[in-house]
């Protein structure tokens, strides 16, 4: 029993570490005059593709946080997704989920659905485990962006 304990814990600490580094692309996102929302895409332990929103910056009908984390990954092969954990600062929106699906990817950890909440039930519905960990950190940096720009906010998420 008391490795379980030790595993969760562990899983926990890495999760922390992995969702610091999203945070991080989420703040240079912003430096640069986008949204900030950043991800990274964790494969055995280790980041195989960073991200963070570049709609603004590339004139980008696509490039959220969770599509540039997977292209700057680039191709691996099913059965390497199929062992990865997706972490975002944001729920994903359809878009995003629906790439996490396409690839099979088994975990996605998210730093807060309270600003933004994507299609969460029809991922858990696919069978991903889905964490949400309501990051006070996450959530501020949405809400003020949102407060400061919500025109641009409004243009990201389709309204």
């Amino acid at each position: 029993m008391a490795w379980a304990f030790a595993l969760e814990h562990n899983r926990g600490m890495d999760d922390q570490r992995f969702l610091r580094a999203a945070i991080d692309e989420a703040r240079q996102g912003l430096a640069e005059g986008g949204i900030p929302i950043g991800s990274v895409l964790v494969l055995d332990g280790e980041i195989v593709g960073r991200g963070h929103n570049r709609r603004v910056q590339r004139g980008s009908p696509i490039l959220h946080a969770e599509m540039d984390a997977f292209e700057n990954a680039g191709r691996l092969k099913a059965r390497e997704y199929a062992r990865c954990t997706l972490y975002s600062t944001l729920s994903p929106c359809d878009m995003c989920s629906g790439a996490s699906l396409l690839y099979k990817i088994p975990r996605i950890v998210v730093g807060e659905n309270q600003t933004f909440q994507g299609p969460e039930a029809m991922v858990r519905s696919r069978g991903v485990e889905l964490v949400i960990v309501q990051d006070p950190e996450c959530i501020a940096l949405m809400e003020e962006f949102i407060r400061a720009r919500p025109e641009l906010w409004n243009e990201d998420i389709g309204e």
